[in-house]
C-alpha cells in the first residue's frame, strides 16, 4: 500500500509538473504577444509624437494671416561677393513662409531682398519690381550674386511669379515653394527653371573703388535708390530735349495714367515684339482704333502713376525695344 502510494504520488508530480509546464509556456507565449503589441503601439505614438513635434517646430508656408508689414532688415554687411556667400550658407534651409523677408523665415523675393538689403543695397519688395530694376544682363553674363527671375505659371504668360540668385555653373539659391525651404537648384539640369527663365538682373557695384568713391561723396552707404534717382533727374532732363518736337499726349500733371509708347501698327503688333516685352519685365497695353478703314493698334509700355517713373523706363525702352518709344498720357 505504501509502495502504491507512493507510486501514484510520483506520477501525479511528473502530470503536476508536465501540467506546470505547459501552462507556463501558455503564459509565456501570451505575455509576448501582449508585450508586441505594447511595443508596437508605444512605437506608433512614439513616431507620431515626433512627427507632430517636428511638425510644430516648423512654420507653415501659408499662414492663415500672413504678416505684410515689411521689415527692413538691418545693414550688416559691405555689398560684395564674399558677404553673399556668408549669408548663403548661413540661410540655407531656413523655412519658406509666405510674405516674410526674414530674418529666419523668407519667401522668394523675400529671401533676395534680405540678403541685398543686410548689405545696405535697396531693393522693391517683391520677385516683379525687382525685376524692373538694376542692370540687365544676359544669361550668358550671369556672375555670383545676380538674380534671375522666372514665370512659373501654367501658362507661362510672362508674368515674374518667382526670384532666385545666380551661384555659378548653373546652380542658384532660392526659397522654393515645393520643398518649403531655402534650396539649391541647376538651370542647366532643371529643364522646369531652364524653360521659365525670363530675365537676368545685376545689382552689385562693379568695383571697390566706385563703392568708395560713392561712400565718401554722399557719406552714406551705396544704395541703388540714390544712384537711381540722380540717374533719373539726368535722364528725365535728357528725354524732355529729345521728344520736344514730337507729337506728346502729355500734360504737366504730376499723376495719371503714364505709359512709354512704343509704337503703332496695322493690325495687331507681332507676338515676338510682344515676348521681348514680356522677357524684359515690362507690362504693356494695347489700344485698337479705326483709321481710314483699317484697323490701328498702339502699343503701350505700362501704365505708370507717376510722369517721372515713366521717365526713367524710357531711356531702357529705346535701348532696348524701340529707339522711337516716347512718353504718352491716357486720360
Amino acid at each position: 500500500m505504501e509502495t502504491r502510494y507512493e507510486h501514484s504520488k510520483k506520477g501525479g508530480t511528473v502530470k503536476a509538473l508536465l501540467k506546470g509546464a505547459l501552462d507556463y509556456n501558455w503564459i509565456s507565449q501570451l505575455q509576448g504577444r501582449r508585450m508586441h503589441r505594447i511595443y508596437q503601439l508605444l512605437s506608433a505614438v512614439l513616431l507620431l509624437s515626433s512627427l507632430l513635434f517636428l511638425s510644430g517646430c516648423k512654420p507653415s508656408p501659408h499662414p492663415k494671416h500672413p504678416h505684410y508689414e515689411i521689415k527692413k532688415p538691418k545693414v550688416k554687411y559691405s555689398p560684395t561677393k564674399k558677404s553673399l556667400e556668408k549669408m548663403v550658407k548661413k540661410l540655407k534651409g531656413s523655412p519658406y513662409v509666405w510674405a516674410e523677408e526674414g530674418p529666419n523665415n523668407f519667401d522668394c523675393s523675400g529671401y533676395t531682398y534680405y540678403m541685398y538689403g543686410s548689405m545696405g543695397i535697396d531693393l522693391p519688395r517683391t520677385a516683379r519690381e525687382q525685376a524692373k530694376v538694376g542692370k540687365y544682363i544676359k544669361p550668358s553674363e550671369l556672375k555670383y550674386g545676380d538674380l534671375i527671375f522666372f514665370d512659373t505659371t501654367k501658362r507661362r504668360n510672362g508674368k515674374i511669379t518667382h526670384v532666385g540668385m545666380y551661384l555659378g555653373d548653373g546652380w542658384f539659391t532660392h526659397a522654393s515653394t515645393t520643398k518649403n525651404e531655402v534650396v539649391y537648384s541647376n538651370l542647366r539640369t532643371s529643364p522646369y527653371y531652364k524653360k521659365r527663365l525670363r530675365i537676368c538682373r545685376r545689382y552689385l557695384p562693379s568695383t571697390k573703388q566706385s563703392l568708395l568713391a560713392r561712400t565718401k561723396q554722399h557719406n552714406i552707404p551705396w544704395k541703388t535708390k540714390a544712384i537711381a534717382d540722380l540717374k533719373m533727374k539726368t535722364q528725365a532732363k535728357a528725354a524732355l530735349q529729345r521728344t520736344a518736337s514730337r507729337p506728346v499726349i502729355d500734360n504737366s500733371s504730376k499723376k495719371g495714367a503714364f505709359f512709354v509708347q512704343v509704337g503703332s501698327f496695322r493690325g495687331k503688333p507681332k507676338s515676338a515684339l510682344l515676348y521681348k516685352i514680356r522677357r524684359l519685365g515690362y507690362s504693356y497695353k494695347i489700344i485698337h482704333f479705326p483709321m481710314n478703314g483699317r484697323q490701328i493698334s498702339k502699343l503701350l509700355i505700362g501704365p505708370y502713376r507717376y510722369k517721372a517713373t515713366a521717365l526713367d523706363i524710357l531711356p531702357k525702352v529705346k535701348k532696348e525695344i524701340e529707339p522711337a518709344a516716347f512718353i504718352a498720357e491716357i486720360l
